[in-house]
């Protein structure tokens, strides 16, 4: 009876910690999904950047990179994809198709998750430098002049700005613990000279 005992509990044991590594992979799965996304998009960057057009990060993709973001100084440094479908935001920041291309006259829109890319905003302070590169090699810099919290249900960005502005968007609460709420957490840059 008591060899039995122990074999049970050993058995309870060893079921605890498969569980317990299967919740930690699981935890560990989208920001392993968004590292490993960046990598490949950082080597197609590097193509695009060389003159190569729409190259795509792994074979099945259906985005390629348009721009490169740098935050804080050089410690935030991401690849911008087209497009903000939840497939495209799953690797990395959007840049919606409805704004402009960085530098331009109107609204560049990038999108990103709150809890992988864009977790740094949650941070950023008005007169911040923010810059975004072009595939063609052309750098702009922006400087933060606003955040906002918006009811994505009420609330727009305005596309058809007087000069280059830059806004950068992800869901809002920074901590919730559900994501795809109504509010989101906007950043504002315009385009230094």
């Amino acid at each position: 009876m008591h060899d039995c005992a122990r074999k049970l509990g050993r058995a309870v044991v060893a079921c605890l910690l498969c569980f317990g590594f299967w919740q930690m992979g699981q935890g560990a799965y989208i920001p392993a999904k968004a590292w490993l996304a960046q990598e490949l998009m950082q080597r197609a960057w590097i193509r695009s950047a060389a003159g190569e057009t729409r190259v795509a990060p792994w074979p099945w993709a259906d985005t390629w990179p348009v721009a490169r973001l740098t935050a804080r100084s050089g410690r935030v440094n991401l690849v911008v994809l087209a497009g903000g479908s939840g497939r495209t935001l799953a690797f990395g920041p959007g840049h919606l198709s409805a704004s402009v291309l960085p530098g331009e006259i109107g609204n560049t829109v990038i999108a990103g998750h709150r809890d992988t890319h864009f977790r740094f905003l949650k941070d950023i302070e008005q007169g911040e430098l923010l810059t975004l590169e072009s595939t063609n090699g052309q750098k702009h810099t922006y400087k933060i002049v606003a955040t906002d919290i918006v009811d994505s249900r009420t609330d727009s960005l305005l596309l058809d700005t007087h000069a280059p502005t830059l806004s950068l968007v992800t869901c809002y609460p920074f901590d919730a613990r559900e994501a795809g709420g109504p509010f989101r957490f906007v950043v504002t840059a315009t385009k230094l000279p």
